[in-house]
């Protein structure tokens, strides 16, 4: 939805009239007065934020040391990730400014001062020297120790309490009522889900004998994370959903229900809303939860749609007669929100831009929330004066007394504000339980979410920021705009501003695109293909059958190999065209690339129906593959304005004139792989065709079908025919030919190295001009570990990068580089990830791995598997459909690198344990192999990332994500040594190897001068 027509919508009934929005912000303005005259009732999180904000170098070094200290078990990493982060900061300018002890001990343990080392005279005279001084001592274990220390004085004031019995005995001493949060991420595994859904219970259990018939309402709660009880919570996954995420879910609130405790399922990320509302439909319906009061939902209002949710939850209570909790919160994902809309191309934000337009939504979500009582009772979560203000007057002239939350550790002064102004109402604290490692990516997104300089939390208590901007009326901010989005947060489409449009993707999550892709396979009709002279379908040597590399009995068409005769007729045509494409320049030729672009989305869903028939591809990839291809196209499009418009002119003496073009070589040879049938295939085509030359493209045999939609969407984009031929076959017969040939200028290759060799020896074996040889061949890619990585983030970007797309990119992960400490611990968790998994027809949203592309490809993989169960060892493999070229993704560990003399093509990952302190010895082997394609690392130590970067030499290098799936114009990609010649295809570059230069030097003097020389002011 448009986010000013959302915020139209928002305000069509406002929830404040103007004389109430005055009121409001005159009682929130004397809230915020009277929480800053009681400083003492700050909570420690606020004291931290106010001091380390998240703007400053110490800020964002304590989030790091706080993500990694503590999970880090060898010492000697842990101090080069104290000295890396400790040293890097001024931490001199934040001692003893806080108002909180426990803040200045955590400030002075990390200073390095205190009791553990005494300050000399000169430390006091020069604090930021001294420091400087003790960093190279800060391997000493009483300096790690200092730190951990400092790291746990954080810590424990984040989480209420290690365990839910600590947690309890903390919130009777503080006399606080609690919806008790089992920290821990998602699962990866079913070890996982088992593991959070026994936390659950037992504090289920916990405080359901604590509660002692106080009901949901005035006792504790639980508040339970789905994604914890099930590592496949997916829309695209509904039937696992029911089958295994619900019957743990229910269990867990029938144990709620016998306690008469409040259970509430928490607020995801937007793509898994609808499946948490059919979850919570189910169970507002079953029989097994009795007249139980106390089943909830949390609701994020910064999404567009919560207004509609909260109508779907009271409809849901209404028609189950159950009434429900609902806990209406801000948000807590909101920049990965952003981003992951911008990476999927999505048409708009599920969330608002602008903190404004949340605020207004969270008080149009309030009225609701109130409205629909008795079926739904409000808990409202805010550490906002002004929204705690305006939910206090709705609710008293709804006649209601709603619950307002806070999370542990923030709020304290605020509420104690209202407290003693309004006196008792009720108040719950969203309490994190559990141990120091689990608290830490609850803790990052705590900090992200609050200490940014534009929240309330931050502005609170900090006396230089006014009152009257501290509670500024939301409504007021959003008319003022006309609700318009935030101007530095273009849409995901104007992503990359005015030069290109971003392509546009489509949601596996959502019903709708699930529907449109399987009526476009439904409907998708046998298919022709073959060569394609001058715009022709020449009959070639005689189609032959295609059938699909998922199921060898469903034909997909059928395709015929161009003969030599073509190859000749096609050269004869492209020459004679190029002169004057070559002429019409950059402009012209961007208008038919963009042209271009436009069709490939106009025709998404047939093309991504095609690549997962005739390729194998799922549909996810099938979504990229044609998003890359339009990419390729506008960002190639602009690139041919920007270098071959109108020359560019040289700096040089007056009386001359110095001028470099670029122009189109004549004909190119493009040569392109199977496993990127579209996207690449279109991407050389669109690079040569942009630098001004014809094309001669010979796509994959195994995919030939997907090739000629192509080539017909170029002719119907407005190029000339006879610019672009199509010549499928046999690489030996018609590769060989193309290459050969006395018409062509260049070739642009993208496939093996065998190949690319071979193609490289007839180049040089010809006689004439000497052609650039384009290439773009595989790799030994690697990904090392240290014991600093995130375990949750590993298992997610080793499975994407060495199984996604069934290992069959070039980019994809071979070696994993696994740390002896943690080494055990992460395999067994690739395992139970592994084994989630689905290996199906790509044509299922479901599946995750499709077929290898075919027998040879399959019996190649089978036959490396037969010898690592002979020379190394085969840690797991998990089943792969009968029938079709289907292959058992497949984990072995190796002894070293060595092991794997070239790329093994296909999903298989090699582990192979390491000491990092020994990084050259590990990495040897890779870097002389003399591939260089894709490097992965994983580590919060950037001095470890570096020092990767340095051993092993790589044209893609990845830090903290996966491997794959390189975003043109943003991760320009192509590697060096047996891995490419470059440039990197789309790069900035990627146009330069495709053309010629020419200089044009004038001597204007000869005219009789220079004019502007001469038009100079004396």
């Amino acid at each position: 939805m448009d986010e000013r027509a959302a915020t139209a919508a928002a305000l069509e009934s406002p929830p404040l009239s103007f004389e109430e929005r005055g009121q409001v912000r005159g009682e929130a303005e004397a809230l915020v007065r009277a929480a800053r005259r009681s400083a003492d009732r700050q909570g420690v999180v606020e004291s931290f934020l106010q001091e380390f904000s998240l703007s400053t170098r110490e800020g964002l070094a304590l989030m790091c040391l706080a993500e990694a200290l503590l999970r880090t078990p060898d010492e000697e990493t842990r101090d080069r990730l104290i000295a890396e982060k400790i040293s890097s900061a001024d931490w001199a300018s934040h001692a003893g400014r806080s108002d909180s002890f426990l803040v200045n001990a955590s400030t002075w343990s990390l200073m390095l001062t205190g009791k553990l080392i005494e300050p000399d005279d000169q430390a006091r005279r020069d604090l930021p020297g001294f420091i400087k001084r003790l960093a190279g001592r800060l391997g000493e274990p009483v300096i790690r120790r200092a730190v951990g220390a400092a790291v746990r004085i954080m810590g424990e004031q984040f989480v209420l309490g290690a365990t839910i019995d600590k947690a309890i005995r903390r919130a009777a001493q503080e006399g606080f009522v609690c919806s008790f949060d089992m920290l821990g991420e998602g699962a990866r595994t079913d070890a996982d889900a088992d593991r959070y859904e026994a936390a659950y219970a037992q504090a289920i259990a916990t405080v359901g004998k604590q509660a002692g018939g106080q009901g949901p309402e005035a006792g504790h709660g639980i508040s339970v994370k789905l994604s914890a009880l099930s590592p496949r919570y997916d829309a695209r996954q509904a039937e696992r959903v029911w089958t295994d995420l619900y019957p743990r879910v229910l269990r867990l609130a029938a144990l709620a229900a016998e306690a008469d405790i409040n259970f509430t399922l928490d607020a995801e990320e937007a793509d898994r809303l609808v499946i948490s509302l059919e979850i919570l439909e189910r169970l507002a319906n079953a029989p097994e939860l009795g007249a139980w009061k106390g089943l909830g939902l949390a609701v994020q209002a910064y999404a567009k749609r919560t207004p509609k949710v909260i109508d779907a939850v009271a409809g849901i209570a209404r028609t189950s007669g159950r009434r429900l909790m609902v806990r209406l919160v801000k948000g807590a994902y909101w920049d990965s929100e952003i981003k992951r809309a911008q990476v999927a191309g999505l048409p708009s934000y599920p969330v608002y831009t602008t903190k404004a337009a949340t605020d207004v939504s969270y008080l149009v979500c309030a009225r609701a929330l109130l409205a629909a009582a008795p079926h739904l009772y409000g808990q409202f979560a805010t550490h906002n004066a002004h929204t705690l203000a305006a939910v206090r007057l709705m609710a008293r002239q709804a006649g209601l007394a709603c619950e307002f939350q806070r999370l542990h550790g923030m709020g304290e002064a605020l509420y104690a504000a209202a407290q003693d102004r309004y006196g008792a109402f009720p108040l719950r604290v969203y309490a994190p339980v559990g141990s120091h490692e689990d608290l830490l990516p609850y803790l990052v997104r705590r900090l992200l979410e609050n200490g940014a300089n534009t929240s309330f939390v931050h502005a609170l208590l900090d006396e230089r920021t006014p009152v009257e901007k501290v509670v500024s009326d939301p409504i007021s901010a959003v008319e003022s705009t006309g609700g318009a989005p935030h101007p530095r947060i273009p849409l995901p489409v104007d992503l990359y501003g005015p030069s290109r449009r971003n392509s546009l993707g489509l949601d596996l999550t959502v019903a709708a695109d699930r529907a449109r892709l399987a009526a476009a396979l439904a409907a998708l009709p046998p298919l022709e293909g073959g060569p394609i002279v001058g715009g022709k379908l020449a009959p070639g040597d005689g189609a032959q059958p295609r059938v699909s590399p998922a199921d060898v009995s469903v034909s997909v068409g059928r395709a015929a190999s161009a003969t030599l005769a073509d190859v000749d007729a096609a050269y004869a045509a492209a020459r004679k065209a190029q002169p004057a494409w070559d002429a019409r320049g950059g402009e012209a030729r961007a208008k038919v690339l963009r042209a271009m672009a436009d069709a490939l989305e106009a025709h998404r869903d047939r093309l991504i129906a095609i690549c997962a028939r005739e390729a194998g591809k799922t549909l996810q990839d099938g979504i990229a593959e044609v998003r890359e291809a339009a990419d390729f196209c506008r960002y190639y499009a602009s690139l041919a304005e920007k270098q071959f418009a109108h020359g560019e002119t040289l700096k040089g003496p007056v009386g001359e004139t110095n001028r470099l073009f670029l122009r189109g070589r004549g004909v190119f040879a493009c040569i392109s792989p199977w496993n990127f049938p579209l996207a690449i295939f279109t991407g050389q085509i669109a690079a040569a065709l942009a630098a001004g030359n014809a094309v001669l493209a010979k796509p994959a045999e195994q995919t030939p079908l997907i090739a000629c939609e192509a080539v017909r969407l170029f002719h119907g984009a407005g190029l000339d025919p006879d610019l672009l031929h199509l010549l499928p076959g046999d690489g030996a017969v018609i590769g060989q030919a193309l290459v050969s040939h006395e018409g062509c200028d260049g070739v642009a290759f993208t496939g093996g190295t065998d190949t690319a060799w071979a193609i490289n020896r007839t180049l040089a074996a010809r006689q004439g001009p000497i052609v650039p040889f384009i290439a773009e061949t595989g790799g030994l890619n690697a990904m090392f570990v240290d014991t600093t990585a995130l375990r949750e983030q590993v298992l997610d970007d080793v499975l994407l990068s060495g199984y996604g797309s069934a290992g069959q990119r070039c980019s994809a992960l071979r070696l994993l580089f696994l740390p002896h400490e943690t080494a055990d611990q992460l395999i067994e968790g690739l395992i139970g990830a592994m084994d989630t998994l689905v290996v199906a027809d790509p044509a299922d949203p479901r599946t995750d791995v499709g077929p290898v592309i075919d027998a040879e490809a399959r019996d190649m993989l089978e036959a490396h598997v037969q010898r690592l169960q002979k020379d190394a060892k085969v840690l797991h493999r998990i089943a792969a459909p009968a029938g079709g070229h289907f292959f058992a993704p497949t984990l072995a560990e190796i002894p070293d690198a060595s092991f794997l003399g070239k790329e093994v093509f296909g999903p298989i990952l090699h582990v192979v344990r390491y000491d990092p302190t020994d990084l050259p010895k590990a990495a040897g082997p890779v870097a002389a192999a003399r591939y260089g394609l894709t490097l992965g690392v994983h580590s919060r130590l950037e001095s470890f990332a570096e020092a990767v970067q340095q051993a092993v030499p790589a044209g893609n290098i990845y830090v903290n994500r996966s491997m794959i799936g390189a975003v043109v114009g943003v991760q320009p990609f192509g590697g060096e040594g047996l891995s490419g010649t470059g440039p990197k295809a789309g790069g900035p570059h990627a146009l330069l190897r495709y053309a010629v230069e020419r200089a044009v030097s004038v001597n204007i003097a000869a005219q009789g001068g220079d004019p502007a020389l001469l038009n100079l002011d004396v």
